[in-house]
């Protein structure tokens, strides 16, 4: 596949996984050959942290992008992975919304950013192009998220295996059918990921039913289950796959992204 993807990774529900899943899904593609690019677009800057960009090595960052100061190719940082680069993100995005406030194009300022990396790639042809863009969004319905929306062909929402999982999933899915209607006609959900799943207990094997009783096919057979290692990574500074292989959590990441990649072909196929 070398025609580029990009796919948003988002859900206004916090602590449900978009940034682990993020990081540690560029990571996956990555290991089996994609080439990928994280766009950070969290004021946190939690994805550059987890995958080892300290803050004072973040000279231009996704506001910049937005900002149209800079370019993604630019701004774009490589990681300790080979083949993942990610956008670094700050505290600069706070300010976004005010400082674009009288832009009547602020809805599309990504997806011009993206454009204009696609024209750039064409006029490099030695370069190899990135074929995933995963944009990290903030946990709110915000103008950051709502240009990742606009900018990315499909969406993949994260849900945690945990009480009041399911509360504002129908408010996104109506916001993203809304954008679908007004803003991006090609936008898709192309799945939903189980986040930190316990398969002991009875809570996460009800959710996960709810789940998948609600979204039926678009949520993935692999679930991202409950584990410390996991947890510990982005301390390091390092996605799961490059702090412990052998892990639960890292295999599942290397199965959901398999999973998306089969469901990416059987698209284009249709």
């Amino acid at each position: 596949m070398t025609s580029l993807r990009v796919l948003a990774v988002a859900n206004q529900k916090g602590g449900v996984g978009k940034t682990t899943t993020a990081i540690n899904l560029g990571t996956a593609l990555a290991a089996i050959g994609q080439k990928v690019l994280i766009l950070d677009l969290d004021p946190q800057g939690n994805a550059s942290t987890g995958v080892g960009i300290a803050e004072d090595a973040r000279p231009i960052t996704s506001f910049d992008v937005l900002a149209g100061k800079a370019t993604i190719s630019k701004s774009a940082t490589k990681t300790l992975v080979p083949n993942l680069s990610i956008v670094p993100a700050n505290a600069d995005l706070v300010g976004l919304e005010s400082a674009l406030m009288s832009q009547p194009n602020r809805n599309f300022r990504l997806r011009d950013a993206v454009a204009a990396m696609l024209a750039e790639q064409k006029v490099r042809p030695a370069d190899v192009p990135y074929s995933y863009v995963l944009i990290d969004c903030p946990p709110s319905l915000n103008l950051l998220t709502l240009n990742a929306l606009v900018a990315a062909h499909a969406v993949l929402v994260p849900v945690q295996c945990e009480f009041f999982a399911l509360e504002g999933i129908a408010q996104l899915k109506q916001t993203i059918d809304q954008i679908k209607a007004t803003l991006n006609p090609a936008l898709e959900i192309q799945g939903v990921v189980l986040t930190m799943h316990d398969a002991r207990t009875a809570l996460s094997k009800e959710v996960a039913a709810d789940v998948r009783a609600f979204f039926g096919p678009m949520v993935y057979e692999t679930m991202i289950p409950r584990n410390v290692r996991v947890a510990e990574a982005p301390s390091a500074g390092k996605p799961i796959m490059l702090y412990d292989y052998d892990c639960p959590g890292s295999q599942a990441y290397i199965k959901l992204a398999t999973e998306i990649i089969e469901r990416e072909r059987r698209l284009r196929a249709a």
